[in-house]
């Protein structure tokens, strides 16, 4: 069979931040399949780069008080140390603030326009007259224009759930230097998609997309494409637009082109051919796997760019879901949000890559990491399965033979059966029903430690530690779990190394699966994989709620002195000492219907002088961060003296406090855990 020609691709990770586990989920499940393909025989390239341009890396450098470079440069050092200790294998890994992304965006922008598919024309937006800067929603904040409620964001309110522009927004404020925004009228540049309407129907139904992200996207073929605005005004890091000094690509076009740039640079060091993969007569595979967050850039704006500019489109695009833990969305303030480098101080990589595999499939459901079953599984599976094999049979052709296999086997049965499967395994590795690959992958152990148990090889080694019958049988168990090995080695690289390296054997590729291991001398069997304990998977928890609540510290420190240097009026210590803030116990939490944002939250303040309960309804603008059921019992803190105020769900009878930038990362302040409701804190 011919050896097919791949491009593989993952979404760029941004370079603002760590490695967490949302990332590696992605990344483990992409490099499983690459490996697959190598192991295979094929050619498969698997390239990737850090996502390195936009507004937030800027304001982010100059707060750290250095260049955007600098910031970009550190985070890709880090981020390629992260994901090559998760045993990713790229075979290159480049940035997006890259001279050959800047080429490729400026040659691909040049053709767009050319064609006829960029169009130009004035907007009024928001400006920032201190920083200079025009803002994007998330940087305006002020009183919504409907239900009155202050500290809103600039596209829609938590209290009532009203959409606006932030135009309308009252009293608005810049989140970034507290100035008031004024209106200004500026020049964009937009990518005509609606012109790929037909183009992009086709496409999307041509077997390239889930069916499940086809039809969605349908919809929106259907009744809503507009024109993309792909230009941001200075400043911005990014790539300037040719011929329009001031104008700055949006990092949603460049990045990508960060595909197409990481494997141009790969090609400069390495015998491959950009053509040979990106024209459109390329008989080339190219795939990119991303998060189901992200299918409108990768599914509807890059196939028509590419189009547009004379590229090959995607064979595939695959999605995938959210990872959750425990049931609930990743929580740093849960512990859950774990960063690549604090899993790396607890625990194996490979215990990660495993349990992943065994849930993930090819859709775009959202896959739970439960940390008890983890545990249970890992050390079921891999240590109680996989390993015990090795180790039974291990010993006794070391002892008694000199660590010589037999010339034949016992059960050539149970070796061919287990060798059958190879079809089917490697089929669902290809389709990514990795739950399923991994399912059948155990059945065949499970098959093998019985025949293990059924020839009792200890009992016979009591009375003939020489024994052919021994040697044979062990052999037979050696051979089993060499294929095991084989089939896991997509998702286990280096417990495969270290079991080839026990076989005494060359990497073992696909079709090792065919042969067997006779007559050959493997060398000391030392311990494959130790168990997970689960005392470290609570470490790791707790030192992501260590970083949690240092940073959450530090942001409290940060707002402070910005409050007193501009943010908002300045007031007296009088004013701020009436501000009675209480501990309070949550009893209750529900989705408030109607609310896209908002929890309704039933909140216990202790008891007062006459021993009666007090209790509060609050409406809270924290639902995107919190299910509801993980906040019942847990304390908080409340302005209990806030004026209660009618809204559209019901009166509101205080404010519970917390702190981030919004969306996911919206955390609760948590007073210890000693503290009774009802507590002042003073």
């Amino acid at each position: 069979m011919k050896a097919r020609k791949i491009l593989v691709t993952m979404a760029l990770p941004y370079a603002n931040g760590a490695i967490h586990l949302g990332h590696l989920m992605e990344a483990i499940q992409t490099d499983i399949w690459v490996r697959l393909q190598k192991m295979r025989g094929n050619d498969c390239v698997y390239v990737c780069a850090d996502d390195a341009h936009g507004t937030a890396i800027m304001l982010s450098a100059e707060k750290q008080g250095i260049s955007p470079e600098q910031l970009i440069d550190g985070v890709k050092r880090a981020h390629q140390q992260d994901y090559a200790e998760f045993l990713i294998g790229f075979d290159n890994f480049h940035s997006t603030h890259s001279e050959e992304n800047r080429e490729l965006s400026e040659s691909i922008y040049l053709a767009l326009d050319k064609n006829g598919h960029i169009a130009r024309r004035a907007i009024s937006q928001l400006f920032d007259p201190e920083k200079e800067l025009f803002l994007a929603d998330r940087y305006i904040t002020g009183t919504c224009p409907k239900c009155k409620t202050p500290g809103q964001y600039g596209d829609n309110c938590e209290a009532c759930g009203s959409t606006y522009s932030p135009s309308d927004l009252i009293d608005p404020r810049s989140s970034i230097s507290g100035a008031t925004p004024i209106e200004k009228e500026s020049e964009h540049f937009f990518f005509d998609l609606p012109q790929f309407r037909t183009m992009l129907q086709q496409w999307t139904r041509s077997g390239t997309l889930q069916d499940a992200v086809a039809n969605k996207l349908s919809e929106w073929l259907d009744d809503d494409l507009q024109q993309w605005d792909i230009s941001r005004d200075a400043p911005y890091f990014g790539f300037e637009i040719p011929g329009a000094p001031g104008k700055y690509f949006y990092v949603w076009l460049d990045a990508p082109i960060g595909y197409m740039a990481s494997f141009k640079n790969l090609c400069a060091r390495t015998d491959y051919k950009f053509e040979d993969y990106w024209s459109p007569e390329s008989d080339a595979e190219l795939y990119h796997f991303i998060g189901k967050d992200i299918i409108n850039f990768h599914t509807l704006f890059w196939p028509a760019m590419l189009t547009s500019a004379g590229y090959r489109t995607p064979t595939a695009v695959y999605a995938h879901g959210f990872l959750t833990v425990d049931g609930t969305k990743m929580s740093k303030s849960r512990g859950t949000f774990v960063n690549a480098r604090t899993y790396l101080d607890h625990l194996h990589p490979e215990y990660l890559r495993y349990y992943l595999a065994a849930k993930l499939g090819p859709g775009i459901d959202d896959l739970d990491l439960n940390l008890e079953d983890f545990a249970l599984r890992v050390n079921s599976d891999l240590v109680g399965k996989v390993v015990n094999i090795a180790s039974r049979c291990a010993g006794f052709i070391t002892k008694g033979f000199s660590g010589r296999l037999a010339n034949k086997l016992d059960d050539a049965n149970l070796i061919a059966s287990m060798q059958s499967a190879q079809q089917e395994i490697g089929q669902y590795f290809e389709q990514r029903e990795y739950s399923k690959a991994i399912r059948n992958i155990m059945a065949l152990a499970d098959h093998a430690n019985q025949y293990i148990n059924d020839k009792q090889p200890w009992v016979i080694a009591k009375s003939a530690p020489d024994s052919p019958e021994l040697q044979r049988i062990c052999t037979t168990g050696l051979n089993a779990f060499r294929l095991l090995i084989c089939y896991l080695k997509p998702v286990l690289p280096a417990m495969a190394a270290k079991a080839e390296a026990f076989l005494n054997v060359e990497p073992l590729q696909w079709d090792a699966l065919n042969s067997q291991l006779l007559d050959h001398t493997i060398a000391q069997f030392t311990p494959l994989m130790t168990r997970v304990e689960m005392d470290k998977v609570q470490a790791m928890i707790d030192a992501t709620k260590q970083e949690f609540n240092q940073n959450s510290s530090a942001v409290s420190t940060t707002v402070a002195v910005e409050d007193a240097t501009g943010f908002e009026p300045e007031i007296e210590f009088d004013a701020f000492s009436r501000v009675d803030l209480r501990v309070a116990k949550v009893l209750a939490a529900e989705h408030v219907e109607g609310a896209d944002k908002l929890l309704q939250l039933t909140l216990d303040l202790g008891s007062d002088k006459n021993g009666k309960p007090i209790q509060r309804t609050v409406f809270s603008g924290i639902k995107s961060a919190y299910d509801p059921a993980t906040l019942v019992g847990r304390l908080t803190v409340i302005v209990a003296n806030l004026k209660p105020r009618k809204m559209k769900f019901g009166m509101s009878e205080g404010m519970i406090l917390a702190a981030g930038p919004g969306g996911k990362e919206i955390w609760l302040l948590e007073p210890d855990a000693n503290t009774q409701p009802g507590m002042r804190i003073t």
